[in-house]
């Protein structure tokens, strides 16, 4: 049974930084496609950040340069670091994965969902 567990959300005023990490079990995802989505009250579920099977990270135009993803293959766990966070960056966060190489934007494509943990940047 596959399972991802995020943690790393919390409250931060505008510039700060978090961390958020998503510990996957009974999934490996060395060469499939896993990543980061999240979600604002009244506003459709979008992509953030994902690698996928060849390795290669996308980054939504809003966050580049702010978001790194990283993997740690030891833990089979990746993380979403958060710098210069943004009162538009509250929402919801989720881990999410697929069974395949390729990522898409598409929430109805990936196969196995974290629980979330919310972000909430204040200004």
């Amino acid at each position: 049974q596959v399972q991802l567990a995020e943690s790393g959300g919390g409250s931060v005023q505008a510039g700060g930084s978090l961390r958020l990490s998503c510990a996957a079990s009974g999934y490996t995802y060395s060469s499939n496609c896993m990543g980061w989505f999240r979600q604002a009250p009244g506003k459709e579920r979008e992509r953030v950040a994902t690698i996928n099977g060849a390795r290669w990270t996308y980054y939504a135009d809003s966050v580049k340069g702010r978001f790194t993803l990283s993997q740690d293959n030891a833990k089979n766990t990746v993380y979403l670091q958060m710098n210069s966070l943004k009162p538009e960056d509250t929402a919801m966060y989720y881990c999410a994965a697929r069974v395949g190489g390729n990522c898409y934007s598409a929430p109805n494509q990936y196969n196995y969902w974290g629980q979330g943990t919310q972000v909430t940047v204040s200004s």
